[in-house]
């Protein structure tokens, strides 16, 4: 696994730089103020901290939330990860690792779900118990499987805990189903029979059940029973994407869904107060960070929204905070590794400042018993409360180093075939090409 690692990282670099015409990401670096540290601790490291990520969500956490050592300048570079482009910048940087400059080393970098293994299962990370992070006593099991190699070495941590959740319009609930109460909700919507069904009484009602073609994709996914690639690099489609495309096929062609990628704006135009949408799909980071539109003071609808777990238990994302070989802020890693899984009075913040659901269960625990925490944007419901009756329900399992690209790769090459443009045999064609062009060893039918 580490030799094969090892060339698909050269392989993805070998390609990013002989692509001809392609504009490279452009790199945010932002220094970080100064603070106030033992003077001892900085000189023995680095003075130079990069982290590579995404985007800026992490950063606001990290600059709100974590005081750098006096003298150390931080350097965040961030590139999207559309189409890959976050993987390729990485791997690139990894691949000279060895050979850069101390102050040009990564020190720490930012992974998802979706291709954490890739990373884990390699020796460009290392283990992060032997630089001091060793107590995961109050994290949620999985963000540490996620985060293990295959020999159980840890190799880096989540500052959050996704489970997922139905996010309802209360007022649309209110018409199609006669009440908003998430109990009762549930109870309508606790399998994806009754929760098609629903999406019937929805569109009879002038409502719209989904925004996007692929809402309801990841509650689906995340219940695979078996990986997008076997033992032998064959792809197989899981029961579990056939039952979605079928699914999505019924929506589409009665109306019940937008054919909206789940990141455009026509989707996200649907979360004003005048939008048709019943129901979404996230953890506490989506209604957080992707429902600005829900959250506007003058267009939007703050409050007449409300959870439950749906149809199918299953979590979004997530993202770790990986440790490279070769850095040279070894502990200041740790510390920062520490303070987002360990520090009460972080993990509290991250909770009620951020809306997020922490990495820590006793501040989870504390906030799901508090009768006197709600969140303003769900009427007041608990959300901590819910997501926390959810944890149990999250497994990690049937995870590949390809399901990033292949997953993005299935939805944008069935979109055209659910907007109408092509028929299905050609849609699939076209994603087995583009899997033949991205990943040329894997067996395609």
């Amino acid at each position: 696994m580490k030799k094969i690692i090892a060339l698909l990282l050269a392989l993805v670099m070998v390609l990013a730089l002989c692509a001809c015409g392609e504009t490279k990401p452009a790199e945010s670096k932002t220094e970080e103020p100064a603070a106030e540290a033992p003077a001892a601790e900085a000189a023995a490291e680095g003075k130079v901290l990069n982290i590579y990520a995404w985007n800026e969500e992490f950063k606001g956490f990290f600059e709100k939330y974590y005081t750098v050592p006096e003298g150390v300048t931080v350097n965040w570079i961030i590139t999207p990860s559309d189409n890959g482009a976050y993987q390729q910048k990485l791997d690139e940087a990894l691949l000279n690792q060895a050979t850069a400059a101390d102050d040009e080393k990564v020190d720490m970098f930012l992974a998802e779900a979706d291709y954490i293994q890739k990373y884990v299962d390699s020796d460009y990370t290392q283990d992060i118990t032997a630089m001091g992070v060793t107590d995961f006593s109050n994290t949620y099991k999985y963000t540490v499987q996620a985060a293990s190699d295959a020999s159980g070495v840890v190799k880096g941590v989540s500052f959050q805990c996704c489970p997922s959740a139905l996010i309802y319009r209360r007022s649309i609930a209110k018409d199609v189903l006669g009440t908003d109460d998430p109990a009762t909700v549930q109870s309508l919507m606790d399998s994806w029979d009754k929760f098609n069904a629903v999406a019937a009484d929805a569109k009879a009602k002038g409502y719209l059940m989904t925004g996007s073609f692929a809402e309801t994709y990841r509650v689906f996914s995340n219940n695979c029973t078996m990986p997008w690639v076997d033992a032998d690099n064959k792809l197989q489609f899981d029961p579990q994407i056939e039952a979605w495309i079928d699914q999505t096929d019924e929506f589409v062609k009665n109306g019940y869904t937008l054919t909206a990628g789940v990141w455009d704006q026509e989707k996200n135009d649907q979360m004003f107060a005048d939008g048709k949408v019943m129901c979404f799909f996230g953890p506490a980071w989506y209604f957080n960070f992707c429902m600005g539109n829900a959250m506007d003071p003058d267009k939007g609808c703050s409050g007449d929204w409300a959870i439950c777990e749906g149809p199918a238990a299953h979590f979004w994302g997530g993202t770790w905070l990986l440790a490279p070989a070769g850095t040279d802020n070894a502990s200041l890693v740790a510390d920062i590794m520490n303070t987002f899984i360990n520090n009460e009075d972080v993990c509290s913040k991250l909770v009620s400042e951020e809306a997020q659901f922490s990495n820590n269960m006793k501040v989870n625990a504390k906030f799901a018993e508090d009768p006197n925490y709600g969140s303003e944007f769900l009427g007041g419901q608990n959300d901590v409360a819910v997501f926390s009756a959810m944890t149990d329900n999250i497994v990690w399992q049937n995870h590949t180093i390809y399901d990033q690209l292949l997953n993005e790769g299935l939805q944008n090459n069935l979109r055209e075939y659910f907007q109408g443009t092509v028929d299905k045999e050609t849609a699939l064609a076209n994603f087995y090409k583009y899997i033949n062009e991205t990943y040329p060893t894997i067996v395609t039918p």
